[in-house]
């Protein structure tokens, strides 16, 4: 029995029944390497190691993308502020309250596997959003 992931790829060389027919081995390995997902590093979830952005989804707000902040019950948060996520959904309604961001409402963000929370979405005017996640929920790539 052969198997493989979804990472790797495995090719059977069938030789021609008949001479001068062609070898189509080529044109295989030509359509399942067109079929592989490129390798991409993501940044993941600390708790469950889903895929929650990458790396090139960084950006500058208020001319850093990391910030220290504390909620109103004084405790502390590092965040690191992100143009999009792809594992996170989101809970509660958005509000103004006590944002960190003049002029952005928030909402919860969390890992949509295993709803742990990791930071939140800023959003302003609807269509202006980012996400601020917290650091030391997240595992950075290698």
């Amino acid at each position: 029995m052969i198997s493989a992931t979804p990472n790797q790829a495995f090719f059977l060389r069938i030789p021609a029944d008949q001479p001068g027919e062609e070898d189509d081995t080529a044109i295989l390995e030509k359509e399942a390497e067109e079929r592989l997902p490129e390798e991409e590093e993501y940044i993941l979830c600390r708790q469950c190691h889903q895929a929650i952005t990458k790396p090139a989804e960084r950006i500058v707000m208020q001319g850093s993308h990391l910030h220290t902040f504390a909620n109103p019950h004084g405790i502390v948060f590092e965040i690191g502020c992100f143009r999009s996520v792809k594992g996170c959904g989101y809970a509660g309604a958005a509000s103004d309250d006590f944002s960190w961001f003049a002029g952005y409402s928030w909402r919860v963000c969390v890992c949509t596997l295993c709803l742990t929370h990791l930071g939140w979405m800023f959003s302003r005017m609807g269509s202006d959003t980012f996400h601020g996640l917290i650091l030391d929920r997240l595992i950075e790539p290698g």
